[in-house]
């Protein structure tokens, strides 16, 4: 894993113009957001087109295309991050709708959520239940984006969010909750 500050100083890099940064960075989270993507991509059906190298690929590329982005550091990086994978999933997942071929993209959340192992739900529903809990409490949303697809700790999300990490364990558990409650709806 490399070092926080190593991230940092090639965000800057490339941040400030260095063309050669993006390419160095890449090489440096790569193992990271391709943990990250597997993670998300595990429990899907046989039939999934997109796989973990295509996820990874895609966020760069949108990562690194953002014009005057002042990154503040590698959390702030993978929190980044984690939002933009959660947008080409639920895009992936809305074309894969669209084109009649399945009724979407699942994703297992035991890690998330405390439910039975191996139970999966629908990642365009996951992604109406985010929308939904932001409605009510946008803290608490983040923090499940930030844990949930951005993989990233108690301490760094507490970091990226400005709060104690007593502040994100609690709506951390809170969201965890919430999910279940919202997600297990009539099944």
């Amino acid at each position: 894993m490399p070092r926080p500050e190593e991230v940092t100083l090639l965000l800057n890099s490339a941040s400030g113009g260095d063309p050669a940064a993006p390419g160095r960075l890449l090489e440096l989270v790569y193992d990271d957001l391709r943990r990250l993507a597997a993670a998300y991509l595990k429990n899907e059906r046989n039939a999934q087109t997109l796989q973990p190298t295509a996820l990874v690929h895609e966020a760069f590329v949108r990562l690194v295309d953002w014009q005057n982005v002042s990154w503040q550091s590698r959390a702030h990086f993978f929190a980044a991050a984690a939002k933009v994978m959660r947008h080409v999933l639920v895009d992936h997942a809305r074309s894969k709708r669209a084109q009649k071929r399945d009724f979407g993209q699942r994703i297992a959340l035991a890690d998330a959520v405390s439910y039975p192992s191996g139970r999966e739900f629908d990642l365009l529903a996951l992604e109406e239940a985010l929308l939904s809990l932001e409605r009510v409490d946008e803290r608490q949303a983040r923090v499940v984006e930030l844990r949930f697809f951005g993989g990233l700790t108690i301490r760094e999300a507490a970091h990226v969010l400005g709060v104690s990490e007593t502040t994100v364990k609690n709506e951390w558990e809170f969201a965890k909750a919430w999910f279940q409650r919202e997600l297990t709806r009539g099944s």
